[in-house]
């Protein structure tokens, strides 16, 4: 078959016969074929996969980071609440605190025992030591996580001796 080029766009054109003359037929195509197209996909979607995974990452990790985050605050409050319980006056208890609430139980870990006054002789108190085990609960009346804290109990048994 004869060939010819084209001399402004540089295309080889083959001339073949046809029922009425020569038909030109062009020997390079134009555009992407089925298997370029394929892996272009492949390649995008490659891509876009990773990218997905490492997004649900970084979401999955500021989600720690926010129950992380709230359960500090949680425990700072619950500390500051509890520092003004006294678990020998009241050794067990419920309290509301904002979004969750806290419930404790204590139990003295040593024998109860005299204070000891300054300079000399007893002090006003008798005081223990206990272990406090706290549970903090949701809305939901659901657990949360639970703290254990050893607390000094302390009561007043006698009365101020010195009148001057």
């Amino acid at each position: 078959m004869p060939s010819r080029t084209d001399r402004q766009s540089g295309v080889t054109t083959k001339e073949r016969p046809c029922g009425k003359g020569l038909a030109h037929s062009r020997t390079r195509q134009a555009g992407f074929t089925l298997l370029e197209a394929i892996v272009a996909l492949v390649l995008i979607s490659s891509a876009g996969l990773a990218l997905f995974s490492w997004i649900n990452g970084n979401i999955m990790a500021l989600t720690r980071i926010h129950d992380v985050n709230a359960r500090s605050e949680a425990t700072a409050n619950i500390l500051e609440y509890m520092d003004r319980v006294n678990p020998m006056l009241t050794p067990e208890g419920e309290a509301p605190l904002g979004a969750y609430s806290i419930k404790w139980g204590s139990q003295a870990t040593s024998n109860i025992t005299e204070g000891v006054g300054y300079p000399q002789g007893q002090s006003l108190y008798q005081m223990a030591l206990y272990s406090t085990v706290i549970s903090v609960r949701t809305a939901g009346d659901q657990i949360w996580f639970e703290l254990k804290l050893q607390q000094v109990g302390y009561k007043r048994v006698r009365s101020n001796s010195i009148m001057n």
